[in-house]
């Protein structure tokens, strides 16, 4: 049975210890003027600056480089991850805001998440686990995130130290195989509050 494409971003599942996640993160700002769409499940770096109450701020992640967390809620204060004008969305417009937003991010350095794998060309295999990847930008669909893991002709898996997610094997469901759509498990391999990475 072929998988299903449902892409939804990092969806965190636990820790490296074997540990649950526990649905917890950390409060990180996002600035007004900021113009990109936020989703659950979209990657993000830190921005370099933060709110007046010293809240650390935050933008979206590239295709490339390292990863501070994923985002696990939004809302638009930060004792409030929800927003109070439209309770049925779960996303951040793609425009720039009257206020800050705020997210909560999984920001823990040795969580595992589960991924889509980009159906374009060729998919990754077995021979694929262990070596690091890049993700894939996607746009999300107004609910979740569109963020995916690179294929094999995306971007050919590889030692390289700065590829942004290590590849630890495939999600063990039972609707879930080697091909198109496949879901991984992963961990960030470039994480800004890893040992000895630069600061901003």
């Amino acid at each position: 049975m072929a998988n299903v494409n449902r892409p939804n971003g990092l969806s965190p599942v636990k820790h490296l210890t074997g540990a649950p996640y526990n649905g917890q993160g950390n409060i990180y700002q996002i600035a007004a003027a900021d113009t990109h769409g936020y989703a659950i499940g979209d990657p993000v770096v830190s921005s370099g600056s933060g709110d007046a109450n010293g809240v650390p701020g935050i933008t979206l992640a590239a295709a490339t480089g390292a990863i501070r967390g994923v985002i696990m809620g939004l809302g638009t204060a930060e004792g409030l991850i929800a927003n109070p004008l439209n309770l049925n969305s779960t996303t951040r417009p793609a425009a720039a805001q009257a206020t800050d937003w705020y997210a909560i991010v999984a920001d823990s350095p040795d969580l595992i998440f589960k991924v889509q794998e980009h159906t374009n060309g060729t998919q990754m295999t077995a021979a694929a686990i262990g070596f690091n990847q890049n993700l894939f930008l996607g746009t999300n669909n107004g609910f979740s995130s569109g963020w995916q893991l690179c294929s094999t002709t995306d971007n050919a898996p590889a030692t390289t130290s700065t590829l942004q997610v290590r590849l630890l094997g495939l999600d063990r469901s039972s609707d879930n195989s080697f091909g198109g759509n496949a879901k991984w498990l992963v961990k960030i391999n470039v994480h800004e509050l890893a040992a000895a990475t630069a600061g901003v």
